[in-house]
């Protein structure tokens, strides 16, 4: 990494850390939140060393639900504890408004963008523009095909990890013989790489029959998904439907909803990914939610941008990254003495929310400078 060594020692001669402490604590990025004096650490990249900073958008396609709330703040807390300005956006499922926004990155001064659930083709080209106006880019679940960019790093929640875990319980709850329901929307890339390890338990579990499959992605996805949950049980009685697997959590939210108002406690809930209101929801008393496979969504945030840092750093970054899974249960769940929420989770599931995946020590140094 390069030194600002001249800078350097000026600052080390004349300033204490405690007075730059002290009259950089305030802002949100190098030029404006925090520092009058330029911050120049030994090992901080030259940018940063300077006073730089950076300025970062977010922009998501998929909204209205917990997840996506989370992974926002991730990357925005994440950002500014470097202290870098970070604004964030979500489409609540928009398309078009989704590549307005992408449009509007490419024009605006924006040092990097870190895009969320970009499916299409039009995402592609968008993060080649992108590219070639300057910006460093990262995208999570989103189209595969953005790899072809040079320069932009992939990442992904562990799709058949979550899915193997969530499937490979319900398999041995039911020791294989089973009929379910499933909870899927074709189209994005995280549900189909759920879908091939789905496809692959059905192949190699023949008792395990799928009854019905059905699910959509929008603004109201728990709203939708609880209605047409309802419609469903209407057309088969107990004892045909033994359990549910929902490849997102605000599917299995409606389904749980709809099987506690319809009485139908014997149906099982098996799904993926977490949040404050999914851990309420599995927490809840007759809750069918038994099972749910997820990634930590604040920290998939975080490590979205602490790649995007590196790159602004101009340090090697990987061409693609997959976050570690981890299975929660019901039961454990049940058994602390408080209610478990995204933060006291950790208590419960080994290594939940901490990873130091690409959080280099430059970073801990601005951390430390910025913090109020």
């Amino acid at each position: 990494m390069k030194k600002k060594s001249i800078v350097k020692s000026v600052f080390a001669a004349t300033l204490s850390l405690s007075l730059l402490l002290t009259g950089c604590s305030s802002g949100n990025s190098g030029q404006t939140a925090g520092a009058k004096e330029k911050v120049s650490f030994e090992n901080v990249p030259e940018r940063f060393a300077d006073g730089e900073g950076a300025k970062i958008k977010v922009i998501r396609k998929i909204g209205g639900d917990d997840h996506t709330a989370q992974f926002l703040a991730g990357a925005k807390q994440e950002g500014e504890a470097l202290g870098f300005e970070v604004d964030v956006f979500t489409a609540n499922g928009d398309s078009a408004k989704f590549h307005d926004a992408i449009e509007q990155a490419v024009t605006q001064d924006y040092d990097g963008v870190i895009l969320s659930h970009g499916d299409d083709a039009a995402t592609v080209e968008g993060v080649k523009k992108l590219v070639e106006a300057g910006k460093s880019v990262v995208t999570f679940d989103s189209n595969p095909d953005v790899g072809s960019v040079e320069g932009v790093t992939q990442t992904s929640q562990d799709d058949e990890a979550l899915a193997k875990l969530a499937l490979d319980q319900l398999v041995k709850d039911f020791n294989g013989e089973a009929n379910i329901v499933y909870l899927w929307v074709d189209g994005f890339p995280p549900m189909v790489r759920r879908n091939a390890v789905y496809k692959d338990t059905l192949s190699d579990n023949p008792g395990i029959k799928e009854v019905e499959r059905f699910g959509v992605a929008a603004a109201d996805t728990s709203v939708q998904t609880q209605n047409a949950v309802a419609a469903m049980l209407n057309k088969h009685k107990k004892g045909e439907i033994d359990a549910i697997f929902a490849t997102w959590d605000a599917f299995a939210i409606g389904a749980a909803r709809a099987i506690q108002e319809a009485g139908r406690d014997e149906i099982k809930i098996y799904g993926i990914d977490v949040s404050n209101a999914d851990l309420q929801e599995i927490q809840a008393e007759e809750s069918p939610w038994k099972y749910t496979a997820a990634v930590d969504p604040k920290l998939i945030g975080a490590v979205n941008l602490r790649l995007l840092a590196k790159k602004l750093a101009g340090e090697e970054t990987p061409e693609t990254y997959d976050l570690e899974a981890s299975l929660i249960s019901q039961e454990e769940l049940r058994k602390s003495d408080q209610a478990v929420n995204m933060v006291n989770l950790a208590d419960i599931i080994e290594g939940w929310g901490t990873s130091s995946a690409f959080e280099e020590d430059w970073m801990k140094v601005l951390k430390e400078h910025y913090q109020k």
